[in-house]
């Protein structure tokens, strides 16, 4: 048989210039240290910083480098082990749950999550916004979208404002008998409401995890979290959640 197209293609120079940086980052830097500039790295790889920014891009989605605002590329530690909707029998705020509720509004949602409702395109919804927290850093911030007929009991006496109100709207949700979820996970880009949670640069790599929560027949509300890509990495129990473990130690001297 020919060699194939697809096999004669050269090595990326980005993708030669990741391994050696990675290899750098091991032997030359500590965890936390910030890196030299693009134009100082650039000058001593002898590469183009374009090609530069798409080797450090790179390290930073497999979450060996951090950017964080006002200071600069850092090595990343180790991703921290953070347990991801393992309960498959609960609602969202139910006992054991680490999020913590920020806000709550009504608004219309994307229409992605409005085909997952089955509301109206122009249907408004509460919104919940939560956000979680693990060793001291932001790592994930989560829109739980519930249409109003979830929590047609819901009155206005029942509904303060914030964080308050977020807790009633979980509260009402969970009277209903759980009857399954499913669950999404795919690669995307810091929104900058998202990236302002978690300490990011907005258009940062992160990890979507959707969640569509069943009750009498149908969809009751709609989970979309984003996690830090460069924090967390996720894997798939026997059970049949999501947990996010730690990633394999690293040296850095």
């Amino acid at each position: 048989m020919g060699t194939t197209q697809l096999e004669t293609v050269p090595e990326p120079k980005y993708w030669h210039l990741k391994t050696v940086l990675s290899e750098a980052l091991d032997s030359e830097f500590a965890v936390g240290e910030i890196l030299p500039n693009e134009r100082e790295l650039a000058a001593r790889f002898g590469v183009a910083r374009a090609t530069l920014r798409q080797a450090l891009e790179q390290l930073e989605l497999e979450g060996r480098l951090q950017r964080r605002r006002g200071v600069g590329t850092t090595v990343a530690p180790p991703r921290m082990g953070v347990a991801v909707g393992s309960a498959q029998g609960t609602w969202p705020g139910a006992a054991g749950d680490a999020w913590q509720p920020a806000d709550c509004a009504p608004a219309t949602p994307p229409a992605a999550v409005a085909r997952m409702l089955g509301t109206r395109p122009d249907e408004q919804v509460h919104v919940v916004r939560r956000t979680r927290v693990s060793q001291g850093q932001p790592v994930a911030a989560e829109l739980l979208y519930v249409p109003m007929s979830s929590v047609a009991e819901l009155t206005g006496m029942d509904a303060p404002s914030g964080a308050a109100r977020a807790r009633v709207i979980l509260r009402e949700l969970a009277r209903h008998d759980l009857e399954g979820q499913d669950r999404a996970v795919e690669l995307g880009s810091a929104r900058a409401d998202d990236a302002k949670a978690l300490d990011r640069l907005p258009g940062a790599p992160v990890l979507l995890v959707t969640t569509r929560f069943f009750a009498e027949g149908g969809t009751a509300a709609v989970s979309v979290a984003t996690y830090r890509a460069d924090t967390c990495r996720l894997t798939f129990g026997d059970s049949g959640g999501v947990e996010i473990h730690h990633g394999p130690e690293r040296r850095a001297s």
